[in-house]
């Protein structure tokens, strides 16, 4: 069931803008929103769904303001969520930036684009590249083109007709975080690969595109385990598709079969929960002697292959917020003091695969020591490392089938880059 209404508030609650879909409730109600959310605040019981009098409000926060939606039906509650989250992503799109100053500005625009966000409720064109193809905006100007574009009533609402290139490529990036928090012990207590698959797409006409990855239950069904196939294959896990793929065909043989947006888009996304390897080790030695100095020996060690090169590496050292007159020894890279962090920021450049380097740090302590902190920081470490993945993900083939039977050439690479990575000293 669908929306009544949709509403922009600043902090205190004054609607900036409100659009009425439905007229089954007062648009005067939305005043009960902000006292109904100070009040389950206090309680400790704030929730994303709040009710009062039979009427529901869901709202995201986004930058101080409230974007809100009211029904009194029983509503598909996650399509309302997703639609309000959906509307944030259009505005920033269209104005750089979801606040006060550019709601202000853009009234108009924001009329328009949720009259064609939404209709009677429910729902409508929310792609903000086919949106910007018939509402246009210079300055304060509004320009709607008076045909709305084929694509708003195609079964393909994600991409127009007509698209030509002169050179047809396609940029396909393979990118893996990984989270990882490791004890004072060496144990690693928790661990996780999350991927996604960004795509890049200069094609022509309405291609057809065919992903194969070396998919561990696509390799069961065809019979290529073990010994019959060369290729590892890697269980993927949490799999989530832009709306593009064709689900019943994945679901069906597993193959990714899709028709693309044009330009840049986030084709899936995946998790793998598996015992990783630290890619970059980090051992802390630290000594604090009271009311004069602490000292600091740091060891990095990177286990991964020597063939691959970790750029662009910063080992950020927690250090008493009391501390002063650092200095700081290494042979590779340079360390930094940040004192607003308190902490010290190891940066090495380049760190290839099967290095190890030290560095050495010393910081003067007051002489009256500051009342200690509970619990201490962990190091956390950034770092890429291009043409690398930890799940061993491979992109198998990547067809590009259109009736005109141009050639495109695919470009494919990876990345591996840190996620939550922590390392506890205490």
């Amino acid at each position: 069931m669908p929306a009544s209404g949709i509403y922009i508030l600043d902090t205190k609650g004054k609607v900036m803008v409100s659009r009425n879909y439905r007229g089954d409730i007062d648009m005067a109600f939305i005043e009960k929103f902000l006292p109904l959310l100070n009040e389950k605040e206090e309680e400790g019981n704030l929730t994303p769904l709040l009710s009062t009098l039979g009427v529901t409000f869901a709202y995201v926060k986004f930058n101080s303001l409230y974007l809100v939606a009211t029904t009194k039906r029983n509503a598909n509650i996650t399509q309302i969520f997703s639609f309000l989250h959906k509307a944030v992503e259009v505005f920033r799109e269209y104005f750089k930036e979801f606040e006060e100053e550019s709601i202000r500005d853009n009234f108009v625009v924001i009329y328009e684009l949720l009259d064609e966000m939404m209709d009677f409720g429910y729902p409508q064109t929310t792609d903000s590249k086919i949106l910007q193809e018939y509402i246009t905006q210079e300055g304060q100007k509004l320009e709607i083109t008076p045909r709305p574009p084929m694509a708003v009533t195609n079964a393909v609402s994600w991409r127009s007709e007509g698209i030509k290139y002169r050179k047809n490529e396609v940029f396909l990036d393979v990118i893996e975080s990984v989270n990882i928090l490791v004890n004072i012990n060496g144990t690693v207590l928790r661990s996780e690969i999350c991927g996604v698959i960004k795509m890049r797409v200069f094609l022509s006409g309405m291609p057809e595109l065919r992903l194969g990855l070396n998919d561990k239950v696509l390799f069961e069904s065809t019979g290529r385990t073990g010994a019959a196939s060369k290729t590892k294959s890697v269980e993927l896990e949490d799999v989530k598709f832009h709306q593009c793929v064709r689900l019943a065909r994945f679901e069906n043989d597993r193959t990714i079969s899709f028709v693309p947006p044009d330009g840049e888009f986030e084709l899936m996304s995946y998790r793998l929960n598996t015992t990783v390897k630290p890619l970059i080790w980090i051992e802390s030695v630290i000594e604090r002697h009271s009311h004069s100095r602490v000292e600091y020996m740091i060891k990095a060690k990177s286990q991964f292959k020597r063939r691959s090169t970790a750029n662009n590496v910063e080992i950020i050292i927690p250090v008493p917020n009391d501390a002063d007159t650092p200095k700081f020894k290494t042979t590779v890279g340079h360390v930094r003091y940040v004192p607003e962090d308190n902490a010290a920021v190891w940066t090495i450049r380049s760190f290839p695969g099967g290095k190890e380097f030290i560095m050495k740090a010393h910081f003067n302590l007051p002489s009256v020591e500051s009342a200690e902190q509970e619990g201490k920081p962990p190091i956390r470490v950034k770092f890429e490392i291009p043409y690398f993945t930890t799940s061993g993900i491979q992109v198998r083939y990547l067809k590009i089938i259109e009736k005109s039977g141009y050639q495109a050439l695919p470009w494919v690479r990876y990345i591996t880059q840190n996620g939550d990575y922590e390392i506890r000293t205490n």
